[in-house]
């Protein structure tokens, strides 16, 4: 094809292909300036414009690039530096020593990153416009902050690491006198978690026998290790220490102390009656034969009125269906129990509130106030009423508590007795500003209007008479006694 020659430009001008010219390698070295500009204007973006302005400090605190820091730097590597020589020289080449120039740099210079005046340039200075950044070599971190990591620290040390909440591991105390002395400068630190922390490491690498023998001569430590063993529930390593200690009773009743992990009555039970013979204090034992016997009673008890219950031919168990299980309840709970189920069995029976209250001697005011509690929430007011009416020796019916009427007025206010039955019993309280109080507050107005009779207080009968209804008989009564001739009046 024949082609002019201003086609033939014009195709080798937009082809791709390029012919070959001696500015190729000036190309190359025009785009290699510009990566080096771009890098170098990415360092200027990240660090910040007055970096060079930063004087840099070594860990001992002398400036980077003194004199006297460099002259350290060189001799610490000098060392090393030697021996990589010779390794090196070992296994090269031996070849014919070239002559040296006299070097150009300083060694401040050096760490600086700046020549003397009219050295030579660097390939990278001389492909580069703008000046580079040069930055101090990174220092490695001081021996001093790997000591958290090593097995280098003393007792004394261990411990105050351990009191600011630091790790620190305690394996390197192998020996017993390197453990004892850890524990003595632990508790020295009078910081229970600390001691408590020593004493769990002494209780994984010892044996028995030696921590308790090491222990019995140290109370403070003694007295942690018994609170940790209770509270993690350590029962046999407890048991173990107060057989090796001879502290009969404490082992006694950590023994005891067993029963609250037995979920079963009959289990439980039996449990309760080994404990019976363990060398406990006189006190101690009656109480350990009176639960072995309530919960004896209990399961008795829960038998029968399950059986009851699922029959369904008593009424009380029909028109007031038990809501939980009377195993495992305390004394008091029991009576009650009895006293809402059981009020009027024969004294001859497990489930009787009197044989309940002679077999546990439990006493007239505590059997008092839950009898009451159990019979007014049935709202048996007959049996409340006995409850309190006793007779002399002569026929006479009079009505007595071991505890003070006041209280026995409120518990029938909480389950809701008739104004009737509380004016009675407030009547029986004996101090009569607590009569007024209570009869005020619970509106028993007979009982208000009838002891400022008896007072003769004229004025506080006819602010109380604003109080009641208009109309009412409480108004009617009031201005009759006002209107009576026969009381001769205070005010």
């Amino acid at each position: 094809m024949n082609r002019t020659k201003g086609d033939e430009e014009e195709y080798w001008n937009s082809s791709k292909f390029k012919a070959f010219t001696f500015d190729d390698e000036d190309d190359e070295l025009s785009q290699l300036k510009e990566s080096k500009r771009a890098v170098n204007s990415l360092r200027d973006f990240v660090d910040d414009d007055d970096d060079d302005d930063l004087e840099r400090v070594s860990w001992s605190g002398e400036p980077v690039g003194s004199i006297s820091w460099s002259i350290k730097e060189t001799a610490g590597n000098s060392g090393s530096n030697h021996e990589r020589e010779q390794l090196k020289s070992r296994n090269s080449f031996s070849y014919a020593q070239l002559p040296k120039p006299a070097s150009t740099y300083s060694l401040s210079s050096f760490f600086r990153g700046r020549t003397r005046p009219g050295s030579f340039q660097s390939l990278s200075d001389a492909l580069s416009d703008t000046p580079a950044k040069s930055y101090a070599p990174e220092l490695g971190r001081p021996k001093g902050e790997y000591r958290d990591y090593s097995n280098d620290w003393s007792p004394s040390d261990t411990v105050r690491r351990l009191r600011k909440g630091k790790v620190c591991s305690l394996e390197r105390f192998r020996s017993l006198q390197d453990k004892l002395q850890l524990l003595e400068e632990a508790v020295s630190m009078h910081d229970g978690n600390v001691i408590t922390a020593v004493l769990i490491f002494l209780k994984r690498t010892l044996s028995k026998e030696i921590l308790f023998r090491e222990l019995e001569v140290r109370q403070v430590p003694l007295r942690h290790l018994i609170h940790f063993l209770k509270e993690i529930g350590d029962q046999k390593l407890l048991l173990d220490l107060f057989r090796f200690l001879d502290r009969t009773e404490e082992l006694a009743l950590s023994h005891y102390r067993e029963h609250l992990n037995i979920q079963d009555p009959d289990k439980r039970k039996e449990f309760l009656k080994t404990c019976i013979g363990l060398p406990f204090s006189a006190e101690d034992s009656a109480h350990i034969q009176d639960h072995y016997t309530l919960l004896e009673r209990q399961i008795i008890i829960e038998a029968n009125d399950r059986h009851l219950e699922s029959a369904g031919q008593t009424e009380i168990f029909r028109k007031h269906p038990r809501k939980a299980s009377i195993l495992n309840m305390p004394l008091v709970t029991t009576l009650f129990y009895s006293c809402f189920y059981h009020y009027t069995e024969a004294e001859g029976t497990f489930s009787s509130p009197v044989n309940l209250k002679k077999t546990f001697k439990i006493p007239d005011k505590q059997y008092v106030l839950t009898a009451l509690a159990a019979r007014a929430k049935l709202r048996a007011w007959h049996d409340v009423d006995a409850l309190f009416t006793t007779k002399n020796w002569l026929g006479y019916t009079k009505k007595r508590a071991p505890v003070g009427f006041h209280r026995v007025v409120e518990i029938l206010h909480k389950n809701s007795a008739p104004v009737q039955i509380l004016q009675e019993y407030v009547n029986l309280v004996e101090d009569v500003d607590t009569k007024l109080n209570l009869a005020t507050k619970f509106k028993c107005h007979d009982v208000v209007i009838d002891t400022y009779r008896d007072l003769k207080d004229r004025q506080q009968l006819l602010a109380y008479r604003s109080k009641v209804d208009k109309g009412s008989a409480e108004e009617e009564k009031i201005d009759a006694i006002l209107n009576s001739s026969q009381i001769r009046w205070k005010n």
